[in-house]
């Protein structure tokens, strides 16, 4: 499992990195909650991609594509919620208030990736690496 952490937070960097990217080109045509949304659309099909071949090492599936968005649910409220506070509330300015808004939800996203991108544990599908 350190591994895979250790890989997600690599990956989460990159997705990170990707996603400010587009957040920034977005915001010079659209309000910064648009940019935030498209940008958070656009790299959630990188990270599946980048967390299924390098995180978790398991072939891409529809069905793990389909649930995929599920793991980016709670990144994706908090990193929101956190973005109007920080901008509208706090008055802070948009452009480094995503980075700041997205650490919040970093720990949450790992678990709730790893359950939709990796078999449940059963006692008859242990793994000799796992144990």
């Amino acid at each position: 499992m350190s591994r895979q952490l250790l890989t997600f937070a690599v990956v989460g960097v990159v997705n990170t990195g990707t996603y400010y990217g587009l957040y920034l080109l977005l915001l010079t045509c659209v309000p910064y909650l648009v940019a935030h949304v498209l940008a958070s659309l656009l790299s959630m099909v990188g990270s599946f991609f980048l967390n299924a071949r390098f995180t978790y090492r398991t072939p891409p599936t529809w069905r793990k594509f389909l649930l995929f968005p599920l793991s980016n649910a709670t990144n994706f409220a908090v990193t929101t919620a956190g973005l109007y506070v920080i901008v509208d509330v706090l008055h802070a300015g948009s452009r480094f208030a995503p980075l700041l808004a997205s650490l919040w939800a970093i720990p949450a996203t790992f678990v709730v990736s790893r359950r939709v991108m990796l078999p449940k544990v059963t006692p008859y599908n242990l793994d000799p690496n796992d144990v």
